[in-house]
């Protein structure tokens, strides 16, 4: 009951973020920038999101690197106010449709978490999970994330967490005014 209540909670909130992808990934309002990570805003509605790109991405099928197309690999911790999203929601689009039912293995120094994955798009079941994973990635140096693809290639994409914390905290500073 409480899987399927997070997967209700999740499509929604996908659905919710999917009519500002276009936007946010294609936003010209970088307003900061530390190390690997950037800062950016909208405002109509007002949204803060800090975003790196992976700094190494690594495709196999049957145990053999192969070269694939993908769209854009980000990782996102970010903010929406008016849609009550106060604290950090950590999301991930590894740049193709996810399998069905598959999630996504976020690993930080051997800490492992889970992200559920709907479409192009992965999340925390919840708040707290945002918590914990914030946490794990102020203190660590990287972040792995392991996927597989609706046609069976596996993703490992490594992004630096350099500059995470600065930026993380200029993006709350941003959307908390």
């Amino acid at each position: 009951m409480k899987i399927r209540l997070a997967r209700t909670i999740a499509a929604v909130f996908a659905l919710a973020i999917a009519s500002d992808v276009a936007a946010q990934q294609e936003s010209t309002n970088r307003v900061a920038a530390q190390t690997d990570w950037s800062v950016f805003t909208e405002s109509d509605p007002k949204e803060c999101w800090a975003v790196t790109r992976p700094k190494e991405t690594v495709n196999t099928r049957d145990g053999r690197v192969v070269a694939v197309r993908r769209g854009d690999i980000l990782l996102f911790a970010f903010f929406r106010p008016e849609a009550g999203v106060n604290a950090p929601q950590i999301t991930f689009t590894g740049g193709y449709p996810f399998a069905s039912g598959s999630t996504v293995n976020l690993d930080i120094g051997g800490t492992q978490f889970d992200l559920f994955a709907d479409g192009e798009w992965a999340w925390a079941a919840s708040p707290s999970d945002d918590s914990k994973i914030v946490t794990a990635m102020k203190r660590g140096s990287s972040a792995v994330l392991t996927a597989r693809s609706s046609r069976g290639t596996q993703t490992k994409d490594t992004f630096s967490l350099l500059g995470f914390t600065a930026m993380i905290e200029d993006a709350e500073k941003r959307c908390a005014g």
